[in-house]
């Protein structure tokens, strides 16, 4: 199937192809049909799956073909998204689709300065994007009417509950219109969501593929033993050897982003750290350094992680696991995206086996252990030597170059020598 297929509008079809895509993901192929149809949806949907197009190009179409109420331009389609970064990264999958068609976008989140922010919604906006607590500023303030709002889409839905965004959502459900479409994305369907839903959507189109909570399956994940005052000695020579260009390292506290961070500076390699700390500038600034390259290793904790969007990231790395099993699907699902390979490490003391035993059962299935030399913690790590499942991994360059996990190694050469921006070779499809 391509997305000439799906019935979109052929400003959406060349903002498509300009940015290189041709095949749907299969997200897309299930939401865009009943979105464009003005059926209210409820889809799960994991991080790299291409799910900001999945509503993006239809909630378009939509505004497109339809017609704005007389008056002064005020928001037409309202996004909600958990953070910054997401927010800033949905505006420009907005921004970028919608490029052919006269519509007006605008993003509001915290982090930043009102007045920017204001100018805008004093110019009028059609689609919207914000995190739920700047647009309740906003509303409290009078800058922004959410009056005429034809359609609501709640990204993230999950993530926005875990950070305690409820009562603020219904505040903002009491400022739209009763009679709109309403579009509800979300990693897992848990009992709150489905509450959620059952008070925001009418007779809604459910999707729900049926590996939802299984990590991207172009990822090779393995878990490393190791003590845990090793770990960073470990993650040094982890990239060190591996001649690793850009690696996203995930930590469970902001002081421990900052504290690992500085260690690796240490150590010699260029790294920064982002968390809900920083000032939206400083993220903003380290994100951008870390795409270009300038930094090597960028450790985030999850709050701040959301909404990066780097289609060839080749590694991520879980310093600390993860106190909920479903964040390490997020975690994860930041490489391999778009049809790309990816390798996910998680580096796992004694401390951690019952966070490690939780995210297996969610995946319903034994990661890989392989423990490296020099780094043993002593013990098995939730029974691999008894199952087989550990592995030593030499540390000597020539003994690792036939190992099947240095095909990763070969391939992050391979993307690094590609002119940045260059297609991989074959159809792409839409992954943000």
């Amino acid at each position: 199937m391509l997305f000439s297929d799906l019935g979109l509008r052929a400003e959406l079809l060349q903002a498509v192809a300009e940015q290189g895509y041709l095949e749907p993901t299969p997200i897309q192929q299930q939401s865009i049909p009943p979105i464009l149809e003005g059926r209210d949806v409820m889809a799960a949907a994991q991080t790299g799956t291409g799910k900001t197009a999945g509503f993006v190009l239809p909630l378009l179409q939509r505004l497109a073909g339809g017609t704005a109420p007389p008056g002064p331009r005020r928001v037409r389609a309202l996004i909600l998204a958990p953070t910054r970064e997401l927010c800033a990264q949905i505006r420009t999958g907005v921004s970028g689709y919608g490029q052919f068609m006269k519509l007006r976008y605008a993003a509001v989140f915290g982090g930043v300065g009102m007045q920017p922010q204001v100018n805008a919604l004093r110019g009028g906006v059609d689609v919207l994007v914000a995190t739920p607590g700047r647009l309740l500023d906003h509303l409290s303030r009078g800058t922004v009417d959410l009056s005429r709002v034809e359609i609501l889409t709640l990204d993230e839905a999950d993530r926005m509950l875990d950070m305690g965004f409820i009562v603020d959502i219904r505040r903002i459900l009491a400022k739209l219109p009763t009679r709109r479409q309403s579009l509800l994305f979300s990693a897992t369907f848990s009992g709150e969501i489905r509450e959620l839903a059952r008070n925001l959507l009418k007779d809604p189109v459910l999707i729900e593929p049926p590996q939802r909570n299984r990590a991207a399956d172009l990822v090779t994940q393995v878990v490393h033993p190791v003590a845990q005052e090793r770990k960073r000695e470990l993650l040094t020579f982890l990239i060190s050897e591996g001649a690793w260009r850009q690696v996203l390292v995930f930590t469970r506290t902001k002081h421990g982003a900052d504290r690992l961070a500085r260690q690796l500076e240490h150590d010699g390699i260029d790294a920064a750290a982002i968390h809900g700390n920083k000032s939206q500038g400083a993220r903003t600034r380290v994100l951008q350094q870390f795409k270009s390259g300038e930094v090597r290793v960028l450790v985030a904790t999850d709050i701040a992680a959301r909404g990066i969007d780097i289609q060839e990231l080749p590694h991520v790395v879980n310093f600390d696991l993860p106190q909920v099993a479903e964040d390490y699907v997020h975690r994860v699902g930041r490489t391999g995206r778009a049809g790309n390979e990816g390798r996910a490490l998680s580096l796992v003391s004694q401390e951690e086996q019952s966070l490690l035993r939780q995210i297996e059962r969610l995946l319903k299935r034994q990661l890989p252990r392989e423990t490296v030399s020099g780094y043993e913690t002593g013990r098995s790590v939730s029974g691999a030597t008894a199952t087989g499942a550990a592995r030593e991994v030499r540390s000597a360059p020539a003994e690792r170059a036939g190992r099947s996990g240095a095909r990763s190694a070969g391939n992050d050469a391979a993307r690094h020598r590609r002119p940045r921006g260059s297609a991989a070779p074959g159809r792409r499809s839409a992954a943000r």
